[in-house]
This record gives structure tokens, C-alpha cells and sequence, in this order.
């Protein structure tokens, strides 16, 4: 199968930095939505539910190209940011927001089954001790939820390494600057003698794919075990 060549040791570490920054932007954004969904009856409630799944449901060109409208250089968002020197478009900056956008209702699901795991009557108790909600939240409801917090992030991290569609849309395939793994691999396999390289770097993808999933796995057993006090 040959050894790597630096573009595409580049698409490898790229995509790893992508998948690492998408998760970490989005963890906390992700916690507060699992717990409003999780916890909270307000207006409009079943519309941020909708939201925050859209990206599961539309075409990932789709999203991209709401991106690109929205966070492109003319675009309403975009040309606030430029005056910032924040640039998403073509930029891996771009890919980082993509991913994050296609990952996060991946994310925010795995955490609001955990939170609406936890026995209520945990959190009343704390409540009724005078603990305020933000302290409930800290010292119960966040900890209870660990196994869910590390599941999402995980599942997060994987499909963000995997995305495709919204990523090429939104920021295109500049090697070196966004060519992520899976755009490196759909660029080899459409031209002739690239499918040792596509399939190298197929196999890449797919070892750090299980790694992930097995590590959240095992993680969140053990903060289960735990939690549920079977730990020493």
C-alpha cells in the first residue's frame, strides 16, 4: 500500500485539529441545550428541538450552502466578522464550524438522554436543601450525566471527522488549508492510480473512527460504575 505522502499526512493531522476543535466548541454549547430540552418547559421549546436536529435531516450540501450564504465573505454574519478578522469561508476555520454544525445534534442527544436519566427526586432533595438551581446543576445533575457527556462528545468527534458534504460545500477542498480526510479520499478516487492512497487513508479514518467509539465506550462505563458507586 506504500507509505504516506505529506499531503496526506497534512488531510490527517487537519482533520484530527478539525474534529477536536468542533468537539470542544460545541461541548458547552451542547450541555446547555441538552438541559433546557431535558429540564425546561418554554415558548417555543419543540421549535429548538426542531433546530437542533434540522442538520440530521437536511442534505449536508444543504447545510453547507446555508453556511456559506449566512457565514460566506457577503454574506450578513460574515462581513460583520471580516471587519473582526474572523473568516470562515475557505478557511479551516470553516470546516471547524461545518463539522460542528452536522455534529451537534449528535451531541446534544446522547447528553439529554442522560440528563433525563437522572432520578428528579436527586435534584429536589438538593433543592430542598437550599442549593440553588445553578449549584443542582454542578454538584447533580452535570456529574450524573457524566456517561452521557463523554458518549456525545465522542460520537461528536467521529462524525466530525467523517463529515463531507456541508465541509466541501461551505469551504471546499484546499489541501493543506481544508482538505480534510474525507475530501482527500473522494479526490483520489477520481483520478487514475489513487486507490492505494484513497484506501490508505480509508483505513486511517475508520481505525481512529473505532478508537473513538471504543474509548467512549469505556469511558462512560467506568464513570457509570462509578457514579452507581460499584467503583472504588
Amino acid at each position: 500500500m506504500g507509505t504516506f505522502t505529506a499531503e496526506e499526512m497534512t488531510a490527517i493531522w487537519l482533520s484530527v485539529k478539525v474534529a477536536c476543535w468542533a468537539t470542544a466548541i460545541s461541548l458547552g454549547p451542547g450541555i446547555l441545550v441538552a438541559w433546557l430540552l431535558a429540564r425546561r418547559s418554554f415558548p417555543g421549546r419543540i421549535l429548538l428541538d426542531a433546530l437542533v436536529h434540522l442538520p440530521l435531516v437536511l442534505p449536508p450540501v444543504v447545510t453547507g450552502y446555508l453556511l456559506l450564504l449566512l457565514f460566506g465573505r457577503k454574506g450578513p454574519v460574515g462581513q460583520v466578522l471580516a471587519e473582526f478578522g474572523i473568516v470562515f469561508a475557505f478557511n479551516w476555520t470553516g470546516a471547524v464550524l461545518a463539522c460542528s454544525v452536522m455534529a451537534f445534534p449528535l451531541l446534544v442527544r446522547a447528553i439529554r438522554l442522560s440528563m433525563e436519566a437522572v432520578d428528579t427526586r436527586l435534584e429536589d432533595a438538593a433543592a430542598g436543601l437550599g442549593a440553588p438551581p445553578w449549584a443542582v446543576f454542578l454538584t447533580v445533575t452535570l456529574p450524573l450525566s457524566l456517561p452521557g457527556i463523554l458518549s456525545g462528545a465522542i460520537l461528536c468527534f467521529a462524525k466530525a471527522l467523517g463529515e463531507f458534504g456541508a465541509t466541501i460545500t461551505f469551504v471546499a477542498a484546499i489541501p493543506g488549508v481544508t482538505q480534510t480526510l474525507p475530501a482527500a479520499i473522494y479526490g483520489l478516487t477520481q483520478v487514475p492510480g489513487g486507490d492505494a492512497a484513497a484506501l490508505r487513508l480509508t483505513l486511517v479514518a475508520a481505525l481512529i473512527a473505532v478508537i473513538a467509539v471504543t474509548t467512549s465506550e469505556l469511558l462512560a462505563r467506568r464513570v457509570r460504575r462509578r457514579v452507581e458507586g460499584r467503583d472504588a
